[in-house]
């Protein structure tokens, strides 16, 4: 009866000891093949060089073109927006305008890893990206990580919040594993011993 209560106590104190994933709210955002402000496009219009040219999209997801004006390019992508673009040009302006657009630069969609990683710095979010890849991308942690104590600050309603992220006992596999969103903070901090 006594070596059943310790070990019954001794197990419950292993599981309270393990640490769990948050599960912050999940918000919905567009997909990271999708176009957002502060990415760089290159459009070319066929056989009519003065249309084409670079084109950064704005703050408000859109991209001023000769002829058509303000266009909102936001949340579509590289593709829709071609299309979209040729649709414009031809409603007033071409007969068969042929769009390509190239997407020269992904500013819009990018979290940033710092503190104890080889490698800190802001990488191009991927659709389904976890802790674990990002820090992979940061080239793994250092000598001094406190992996259990990495934190992810995330844009939530306005308001920055922090989640504490066992990064560590996730790769044991004993905490659920934590995705990422776009405009995410990874940082892991160092340990005191």
């Amino acid at each position: 009866m006594i070596v059943m209560i310790l070990a019954t106590s001794s197990f419950s104190c292993w599981w309270a000891r393990t640490p769990k994933t948050p599960q912050p709210p999940v918000r919905k955002f567009a997909p990271a093949s999708t176009l957002g402000p502060g990415d760089l496009l290159e459009v070319k219009v066929f056989d009519e060089k003065e249309l084409s040219g670079v084109y950064r999209v704005s703050s408000s997801g859109t991209i001023d073109f000769p002829l058509v004006g303000l266009l909102q390019v936001s949340g579509l992508t590289s593709s829709d927006a071609a299309a979209l673009l040729e649709e414009r040009l031809k409603k007033n302006y071409l007969r068969d305008p042929q769009v390509t657009l190239f997407i020269k630069e992904y500013n819009s969609k990018k979290i940033s890893v710092f503190g104890q990683v080889t490698k800190p710095g802001t990488f191009k979010y991927e659709d389904g990206m976890s802790v674990i890849q990002a820090v992979s991308m940061a080239g793994g942690f250092t000598k001094m990580a406190a992996k259990d104590n990495t934190n992810v600050t995330r844009l939530v309603d306005g308001e920055e919040k922090k989640y504490p992220v066992p990064v560590e006992s996730i790769a044991r596999g004993e905490a659920k594993n934590f995705f990422l969103q776009p405009g995410d903070i990874v940082y892991v901090p160092e340990s005191i011993w």
